[in-house]
């Protein structure tokens, strides 16, 4: 059967070619032609709406692809405007620190190395950083350990390339300062709460004022002297209270340093121990 049908499909191509446009054949093919036409149209009519929407999801798809694509170009660039900014605030701490160092009040008898902090202080109770230089780098067990605003703490473990410093907030420190308007003696220690800090042991007869700077004061006598050289900021007086029934005058302090977002450090070393680094 398929075989008559195809013989008869080439007969009727062959007919079509051989006859001529007035022949029977096609008037036939344009008669059919026409009667097709309405249907035609109505097909285009009825697959519009489903060509319509497949374009529809095709631009969807390419819209969703745009979107994640523009959004991971935005998390892009919004971290590198993070590092940029932690690589600019990074810079104006350092340059801070050398401003500390080439500066007037620089211990003369020490040089430094300069670093960043590794580890903060985990909780409230263990007041210490962590910091990636060690004895490879000259620093000491006891070296004083400084920002531009003032005294950080002192180092209290050294490894080869690391070591730990005891923040001056820390229950266990305790500092010998003055008043360096005054010249009024006193010990700094950590406070009742927080960050706070006050200087103990202050005699009465001491003149101290709120707003007074408060400094190391670097003693030395005979063979002893004082783990701090003289002169480095500890802080400011906030309030001086002078009770009859005590023995000496309740001053507090507070530092201009931040110990909670700590960055960078210089560790102060004796000169005859090495040169100035940055680590």
């Amino acid at each position: 059967m398929l075989g008559v049908l195809v013989v008869l499909a080439l007969a009727l191509i062959t007919i079509s070619f051989r006859e001529s446009e007035e022949g029977p054949l096609h008037d036939a093919q344009g008669a059919a032609a026409n009667a097709l036409q309405p249907l035609t149209v109505a097909m285009d009519r009825v697959a519009q709406p489903f060509r319509d929407a497949y374009g529809w999801t095709a631009d969807l798809f390419h819209a969703r692809a745009e979107v994640e694509r523009l959004r991971a170009q935005k998390e892009q660039l919004q971290q590198q405007v993070i590092q940029t900014e932690s690589a600019l605030q990074s810079l104006v701490e350092v340059k801070e620190l050398l401003a500390y160092v080439d500066g007037p009040t620089f211990p003369e008898d020490y040089t430094y190395v300069a670093t960043s902090v590794t580890a903060r202080p985990p909780n409230a109770f263990e007041q210490a950083i962590v910091l990636p230089v060690g004895s490879d780098d000259g620093v000491e067990r006891d070296a004083p350990v400084v920002t531009g605003d003032g005294l950080v703490g002192r180092v209290t473990d050294v490894f080869a390339d690391s070591s730990r410093v005891t923040l001056l907030t820390d229950e266990s420190s305790a500092v010998s300062a003055r008043v360096l308007r005054t010249k009024a003696d006193g010990i700094v220690e950590h406070g009742q709460t927080g960050d706070s800090l006050i200087m103990s042991r202050v005699a009465k007869e001491d003149v101290v004022n709120v707003g007074d700077e408060v400094v190391t004061s670097g003693w030395r006598s005979g063979a002893l002297a004082s783990l701090y050289p003289k002169n480095i900021l500890v802080g400011r007086v906030t309030s001086v209270g002078n009770n009859q029934t005590d023995l000496y005058q309740q001053v507090q302090i507070a530092s201009d340093v931040d110990f909670s977002s700590l960055d960078s450090v210089v560790v102060l070393v004796p000169r005859d121990k090495t040169r100035g680094r940055v680590r």
